[in-house]
């Protein structure tokens, strides 16, 4: 086998742990547990609305890596038409991805970490026009990062492990670890995080 051939079925297994690990962190949400899950049974969760902005962002991306662009592209504008929610294919997103709804999001930060929950009419993305895709100007968002509805997440910040983002919020600055952010322009308040609705 070549060495090419040995890359696409890696990148083929990669894709298919990273859709089963989103698969089990939407069962996982919805359902508040994934034990005794059989594969048939995750495997029908694909049936899920939910779920299907989820596929096509992964195999959009999986495209754009293997430098198939324009079909990355077709792929990202079906999500788009379909889904209201548009995805730069080049923002490499880890395992565990959940999308709630999905209208009027625009996902466009610089990468995005594991078991991250994004909800409806979200911006991640560039402060100006930045159509040349620039790490400084991008968020970076990191595992269990939750983000509530209507939020604005725009320029080069992080968010950090843990962190949560409130509805409509419009974050500005790096948000450090497991703090909630909230008001525009967003502020870290103090309480936990569980003393508020998303």
């Amino acid at each position: 086998m070549t060495a090419s051939g040995m890359t696409a079925k890696a990148e083929d297994f990669r894709l298919m742990s990273y859709l089963a690990a989103d698969l089990r962190r939407s069962q996982v949400v919805l359902h508040g547990t994934a034990d005794g899950l059989s594969g048939l049974r995750l495997w029908l969760g694909a049936l899920s609305p939910r779920f299907w902005p989820v596929l096509l962002c992964r195999l959009a991306h999986g495209l754009y890596q293997w430098k198939l662009s324009p079909l990355a592209k077709v792929l990202s504008m079906l999500n788009f038409f379909f889904f209201g929610i548009e995805i730069a294919v080049r923002c490499p997103i880890g395992k565990g991805l959940f999308l709630p709804h999905t209208q009027g999001t625009v996902i466009g930060a610089w990468s995005i970490g594991e078991n991250v929950t994004i909800f409806q009419g979200v911006t991640l993305g560039a402060k100006e026009v930045d159509f040349s895709y620039r790490e400084s100007s991008r968020p970076i968002v990191e595992d269990g990062v939750i983000i509530g509805s209507g939020a604005k997440v725009l320029g080069g910040l992080t968010l950090g492990f843990g962190s949560r983002i409130g509805a409509n919020a419009v974050v500005l600055n790096d948000i450090a670890p497991g703090l909630l952010a909230v008001g525009i322009p967003a502020k870290v308040v103090e309480r936990t995080p569980s003393d508020h609705a998303m």
